[in-house]
């Protein structure tokens, strides 16, 4: 394990205050989060009311994602030469600015550059946990990293049933308001509350590293936001797929050669680092599949043999106790890493989350059914978040604990994204014929049983990363390879 930076701390913060510091954080977090999700059920009625083409609605959430990838290790990378509470304001007005934009338009163009905006609020969650780490005395650490880390899942599992209740009785700009005012608050009250840890010599900004990530990211997360469309052997996406294996590749051979890398390929090549945010691709790929299995099966006409025709409202529901359960099991899960270590809860977590997605292959009769296995999937899934920072800070240095926790916020986000691409072929591959429904083509039962069984191999295989990090060798490798900070 690292031994950490002599970094000037502030004063610990009084109980109260310290409730308040993570308070404000969290709020930006779950913004964030829900950012993500809260338009993806209105997509349809914001289409119609603002004349946009399907290639622009689309759009919507493609300029999301493709932003937020690039910004989350840049910006956190920023953080650490410039200032964690500093970058931490600039994703949470973008956030601001971007949800203002888009309340008050009706222009489609208009409105993707607000979803643009908004996509750097992604890299609240690793400032967030990054900023506490330095700001709250070590008892109260473990906790406040898992709160701000589950707030990933917890604002993808609230966003459709708030989504869906305000869908069906206010103008959905109303979502965007929640946005801009949520996130100014939060910024608000980061300004009040939060010191600025100190920073030592921020050294030179590695334009060419961060020309060559942002190529890569790019060339690859927008054929796998696309793949379904484009198919996944069209010349554009393989083409792309190319081109970021090539720039990442060429990432790597540059940044081992800058003296001030915008990606330290000698703390992310550590054991400890690889295999936590290898666990973390699995987690996010598991838990996205999951809420993509529940929204849409709940909602399948039940002519197709196991749909239940419900709500978007009902099919958010389903999903709410599942996003309660990882608010709940935060500090429970602090407690755990505290006695256990990180490695053996995340193996723990890995293997409920595989219990659920199993239960959601077995049981398909009855809602409840899904309810029940949502909400197993939440606690292994809120368990493991709340795991995974626990990990990248326990083996990184403390002046880049920001960028460390961004490329692991990356890797689950490359997951979901992964999942979402996954995901949407396979429920176009299988189908079935509906005669009562005009003869219309829809996901087949095996469709989703086979999504949530590629999912549980996942979880699955993120449990044994989970044993390998509680492995006594990992540390000891580690510690071999490592050279004091001075």
């Amino acid at each position: 394990m690292f031994r950490k930076d002599p970094m000037s701390h502030p004063p610990a913060p009084s109980p109260m205050r310290a409730n308040l510091e993570i308070a404000a954080i969290g709020l930006g977090a779950l913004m964030a989060s829900l950012s993500q999700t809260l338009i993806i059920p209105v997509l349809p009625v914001i289409e119609a009311d603002i004349g946009a083409s399907t290639t622009q609605s689309s759009w919507l959430l493609t300029s999301t994602l493709l932003v937020g990838a690039v910004a989350v290790p840049i910006i956190s990378r920023l953080a650490d030469m410039f200032g964690r509470r500093r970058m931490l304001l600039v994703a949470l007005l973008s956030l601001a600015a971007g949800s203002l934009i888009d309340a008050l338009t009706t222009d489609p163009t208009v409105m993707i550059v607000g979803r643009a905006l908004c996509g750097l609020s992604g890299a609240s969650i690793p400032l967030g946990i990054s900023l506490l780490h330095t700001q709250l005395p070590p008892a109260r650490r473990g906790s406040a990293t898992a709160l701000i880390s589950a707030m990933l899942g917890i604002g993808g599992a609230l966003g459709l049933p708030l989504a869906g209740l305000l869908a069906d009785n206010v103008d959905y700009h109303v979502l965007f308001w929640i946005g801009a005012v949520g996130a100014a608050v939060s910024a608000a009250l980061v300004v009040a509350l939060v010191d600025e840890p100190a920073v030592g010599d921020p050294g030179r900004i590695d334009w060419s590293g961060m020309v060559l990530l942002a190529g890569g990211l790019v060339a690859l997360v927008l054929p796998l936001s696309q793949a379904s469309s484009w198919g996944w052997g069209s010349a554009r996406t393989v083409g792309l797929l190319v081109l970021s294996v090539l720039l990442l590749g060429l990432l790597v051979v540059v940044e081992r050669r800058v003296r001030n890398p915008l990606v330290d390929m000698r703390t992310l090549g550590r054991p400890p680092i690889v295999i936590t945010n290898i666990a973390s691709l699995f987690f996010g790929f598991a838990l996205f599949a999951s809420f993509v299995g529940t929204a849409t099966y709940v909602q399948m006409p039940k002519e197709t043999g196991y749909g239940f025709g419900s709500s978007v409202l009902t099919a958010g529901l389903c999903l709410l106790p599942s996003g309660i359960l990882m608010l709940v099991l935060a500090p429970v899960t602090a407690r755990l890493i505290g006695s256990w270590g990180p490695g053996r809860v995340l193996a723990v977590a890995g293997l409920i989350l595989t219990g659920g997605l199993l239960l959601r292959i077995v049981l398909v009769g009855e809602l409840w059914h899904v309810v029940l296995g949502t909400a197993i999937i939440g606690a292994g899934t809120g368990i493991g978040y709340a795991s995974l920072p626990a990990l990248i800070n326990a083996h990184t240095p403390e002046r880049e604990l920001a960028a460390a926790n961004g490329i692991n916020t990356l890797a689950r986000s490359l997951g979901s994204t992964l999942a979402s691409a996954l995901g949407g072929t396979l429920l176009a591959s299988f189908t079935v014929s509906v005669a009562a429904l005009g003869g219309a083509e829809l996901p087949s039962l095996t469709a989703y049983r086979v999504l949530f069984g590629i999912c549980a191999g996942a979880a699955f295989l993120a449990s044994l990363a989970g044993l390998a990090l509680a492995s006594p060798k990992v540390d000891t490798a580690e510690t071999r390879e490592q050279q004091p900070v001075s």
